[in-house]
């Protein structure tokens, strides 16, 4: 399956074709073709093991592909070597800074094998996220870690950004601002390539999606035509109820999928139900009860995929 294309007047920044990797009888990446318009911002998302992080480190050539073809930035990343790497910002899924240096100097040694490094930059990004600079690098904890991890990959500015689980770690008020540094990004023309588990983060930063499941890509467009945040799960509690009856409304309704109804020994009920697509009739329905408790939650990624296009997923394991 073809990716999302950009028009004759956007150059591609990443374009793969039949992209695989084998490892011994295992596949863990199948005929992976990606075409991603240069200055957007490109999510990559999956169950864990579908192949994300391989795909990654082929497209940065920290493993080499099987079979097929891939061009980063109009170059082979296998022939690209440093003066290509230089364009690239990357942060790994498994970061592992360590070592008595502070964060500043570890991100200046970084700063002189990366590329020019504009004046202020480091204090600036380190700043926005609030890492940790003078403080030796392994007494950080693995937030500040993943903050100067951050740091390393936008502080040059470069063409493309290639970010795997960049906000592990972080908590909210950082993940925000790293989405504004996304939308920057994006504003400055740098394309962005970001593999998340975090479907909120996808929906608020991405222009485009892939799907990846067992190593192939089964669905690609932007997040609502994909309706990964379609599928939802309401947990309600009731008060004098009937347990049958409320069962019976809600299998009624064609937007419900799996229902629990468990009876409290207080006379209350409890209400857990998934619903794909338009939320209010059972919220309506529900509302014919009298409502102790109510609430709307976002499955994770994994269950949303696995749902929507679990017909396609075959397991093949990330490396």
């Amino acid at each position: 399956m073809r990716t999302p294309t950009a028009d004759r007047t956007t150059p591609a920044a990443i374009e793969t074709s039949g992209l695989h990797k084998r490892y011994g009888t295992r596949t863990a990446v199948q005929s992976l073709d990606l075409t991603i318009p240069a200055g957007s911002v490109f999510g990559l998302i999956g169950p864990n093991g579908a192949g994300k992080t391989t795909t990654l480190r082929m497209l940065l050539d920290i493993i080499r592909p099987t079979a097929g073809i891939a061009r980063v930035l109009g170059s082979d990343p296998r022939r690209g070597g440093p003066a290509l790497r230089r364009r690239i910002g990357f942060v790994p899924g498994d970061l592992r800074l360590e070592g008595r240096v502070t964060g500043r100097r570890l991100l200046e040694f970084y700063a002189e094998v990366s590329g020019p490094v504009a004046a202020g930059a480091i204090e600036e990004f380190a700043d926005r996220l609030g890492a940790e600079l003078n403080r030796p690098v392994h007494t950080l904890s693995k937030g500040n870690k993943q903050k100067l991890g951050l740091v390393q990959a936008f502080m040059h500015r470069p063409e493309l950004l290639v970010l795997d689980e960049p906000t592990s770690g972080l908590d909210p008020l950082v993940q925000r601002e790293f989405l504004q540094m996304l939308r920057e990004a994006r504003a400055a023309g740098q394309t962005v390539l970001l593999s998340s588990h975090v479907l909120s983060e996808i929906q608020q930063a991405a222009d485009a999606v892939a799907v990846l499941s067992g190593g192939r890509v089964v669905a690609s467009g932007d997040v609502a035509s994909l309706r990964l945040a379609a599928v939802r799960r309401l947990r309600v509690g009731l008060v004098d109820a009937e347990p049958a009856r409320i069962e019976q409304e809600l299998a009624a309704l064609s937007q419900v999928g799996e229902v629990h109804v468990i009876s409290g020994p207080d006379g209350s009920v409890r209400v857990t139900a998934t619903v794909a697509g338009d939320i209010n009739p059972v919220v309506g329905m529900l509302a014919r009860h009298r409502i102790a408790d109510l609430a709307v939650e976002e499955p994770d990624l994994e269950e949303s995929v696995l749902r929507l296009y679990g017909a396609h997923t075959t397991g093949a394991p990330d490396a």
